[in-house]
């Protein structure tokens, strides 16, 4: 995985990777590039956690997945249970 991923690649990688939460993933158009997430219970409508990562981190597969881990692993050490999840591949 040596590719660049675009943002939209990246939104899409992180929106699958905390089921069964939903991830809401964004840039915002006038800001500095980084990408936010916010993951969210359904069933309670409880925001569980935040992250900013910043372009250098979402652009890169290997470090995207890195970052999207340490996340998810926080929300593991908090008592939440996702659903297994690997980066996806990318034939660039």
């Amino acid at each position: 995985m040596d590719a660049t991923l675009r943002v939209n690649e990246a939104l899409l990688i992180a929106g699958h990777a905390f089921e069964p939460f939903h991830c809401v993933a964004w840039t915002q158009q006038d800001g500095d590039g980084a990408l936010s997430l916010t993951v969210i219970d359904d069933h309670t409508s409880n925001n569980l956690c935040r992250a900013q990562l910043p372009a250098s981190a979402y652009s890169d597969p290997q470090k995207l997945a890195s970052a999207l881990e340490e996340v998810r692993a926080g929300l593991s050490r908090h008592g939440y249970s996702l659903q297994p999840w690997t980066m996806p591949a990318f034939a660039h």
